[in-house]
């Protein structure tokens, strides 16, 4: 069977097994209220009788008020005791359910964490992505004819860029030890491959209709990761749908693509020389040609992504492409349905806190408020503070739609100045207003020969006369904690560097190099750490 007739009905299955889902979605939108109780209601039923349950009275809650005087919004620091002894094997700890793997999520600036997921999890999951992926096939169906690249995160933690700051190790995928505390005993550390999460049959179609095989991750190094990932797509005539999490990703290896394309060509012509001889006719550029029945791109397109997302779609301009929801290790925010995003309200119980850090419940939404994502998932985090904040776009029946803003956590806070993502992100918005941020920028805090001082590293040229760089001063001095600092001498004034043409992937690869999972380097409106220009002046 061909690679296009065996992702073909791959996919077909797919569709038919996740159709209902989408249909039980749709009816759920119209009355959100009941069915997050619903959600709530039976997540408390089947871990009543654990010991985060027992001790938080789970059997004795009758509504959603009473669970928010029992159990009060957490971070990870308050799970992970908890987590330590699911770690150790221990049993009914956070859920009823045994934990399959503890899988781990690494933040762009804070340690390591590890997500317990249970087969309550994935089912969670894989309802959000059955209704998308149900929806996506319904309104295109073009798409189910032929492969799919789905982003595969390689388990390499090295590179030939240096990085700015060590970090901690990196965990590898599989059943392997984690951080000191974990030992070689079930549970494992991580999936062998990003199917995985979705679990049984699903994760199954999914690698039946890849372009690009799990099988990459066994590369040596990245540079080898990303030769073995572009010969198979370059093989993948058919292909018709690319994944990927941040649009840089694929940007950056249209970008290899480029600059190996004759050694690439040699590379697919070894098993394929009729699709070797197609590709010398064409040139790297065109990816029409290429991929002739490429139709949908997804990835990030919100927040610090939106910039990439807009230079992705130019450099693509036959192809749709489609921002994905909000989707974090420990579950399932919003899902892409149509053109709007809506809660996935069958997936997981949410609440959100308002500027006062009130909880509101899906229903209770406004437009023009920014919220906190808080959530409750079969995976055993009850009321997590997810630190990400949205703001309702929109409404697709009686459940809103969100479009995700930034990073609550993320704060750099040397002196006292209290930095945020979020603020750093409308920031760049207002700096650059009324035209997109440039492809890249980022603030970070730089040790210069005068004392530290926030530098936004950007790709655009700046003006001569130093304009942008009292411009950026002035915004952020809207920060009161920010400008005491500078007054009275903590912090020097902000400044601008010009980045060099590869400042894309040398964040990336640095990234990589200092301990996080490549599908986890995340583009950022506010790095914490110092030592950048270097890195960023290639």
């Amino acid at each position: 069977m061909t690679m296009q007739l065996r992702a073909a009905f791959a996919n077909a299955v797919w569709y038919a097994a996740s159709f209902a889902e989408r249909r039980r979605y749709c009816s759920a939108l119209r009355d959100p209220e009941a069915e997050q109780w619903r959600v709530l209601r039976r997540c408390l039923d089947e871990n009543a009788g654990t010991d985060f349950g027992r001790a938080s009275g789970f059997a004795h809650i009758r509504s959603i008020a009473e669970y928010q005087a029992r159990v009060q919004p957490s971070t990870y620091d308050a799970f992970e005791p908890f987590i330590q002894r699911v770690a150790r094997g221990e049993r009914g700890v956070l859920t009823a359910a045994p934990v399959k793997r503890l899988v781990p999520s690494s933040g762009s600036t804070a340690a390591m964490k590890l997500v317990p997921y249970t087969a309550r999890l994935q089912r969670e999951i894989a309802r959000a992505v059955g209704a998308w992926i149900a929806d996506l096939f319904s309104e295109r169906p073009e798409l189910m004819s032929g492969p799919a690249y789905w982003s595969i995160t390689p388990p390499v933690g090295a590179s030939r860029s240096g990085g700015p700051e060590p970090g901690p190790p990196y965990v590898p995928s599989g059943p392997q030890p984690g951080p000191p505390y974990v030992p070689s005993s079930a549970p494992p550390v991580g999936f062998d491959d990003d199917s995985a999460y979705l679990g049984g049959l699903r994760g199954a179609l999914v690698r039946a209709a890849l372009a690009v095989p799990p099988s990459v991750v066994m590369a040596g190094d990245l540079d080898a990761f990303r030769r073995a990932t572009l010969v198979h797509l370059l093989r993948a005539r058919e292909l018709r749908l690319i994944s990927v999490w941040h649009p840089s990703f694929l940007s950056l290896l249209l970008d290899e693509m480029t600059a190996r394309w004759a050694e690439l060509v040699d590379l697919v012509a070894e098993d394929d020389g009729t699709r070797a001889a197609e590709l010398r006719r064409l040139t790297p550029e065109h990816l029409s040609g290429i991929w002739p029945r490429l139709a949908l791109i997804s990835c990030w397109g919100d927040g610090p992504a939106q910039a990439a997302a807009a230079s992705l779609s130019a450099r693509a301009p036959a192809v749709t492409v489609q921002r994905k929801g909000l989707i974090a290790t420990e579950g399932v925010v919003t899902i892409p349905f149509g053109d709007m995003r809506p809660v996935a309200i069958r997936s997981h119980f949410f609440e959100f806190l308002d500027p006062r850090e009130r909880p509101r419940l899906v229903h209770e939404l406004e437009a023009g408020v920014e919220y906190t994502v808080v959530m409750t998932t079969g995976g055993g985090l009850y009321r997590y503070h997810l630190a990400d904040r949205v703001t309702v776009d929109g409404w697709v029946e009686r459940t809103p739609s969100l479009r995700f803003i930034g990073k609550d956590d993320r704060t750099s806070d040397r002196f006292g100045e209290k930095l945020s993502d979020a603020f750093v992100a409308t920031t760049l918005d207002r700096l650059f207003a009324p035209a997109p941020r440039p492809r890249f920028a980022m603030l970070a805090p730089e040790l210069t020969e005068t004392g530290l001082a926030y530098t936004l590293f950007v790709s655009a040229s700046a003006p001569a006369d130093g304009s942008l760089a009292r411009e950026l001063e002035c915004e952020l001095r809207r920060n009161p904690h920010y400008a005491w600092c500078v007054d009275i001498g903590q912090l020097k004034p902000a400044r601008v560097v010009v980045v060099g043409a590869n400042a894309d992937r040398a964040y990336v690869d640095t990234c990589v190099a200092r301990g996080q999972r490549l599908g986890d380097v995340k583009p950022v409106s506010l790095h914490t750490a110092t030592g950048w220009a270097e890195v960023l002046a290639c």
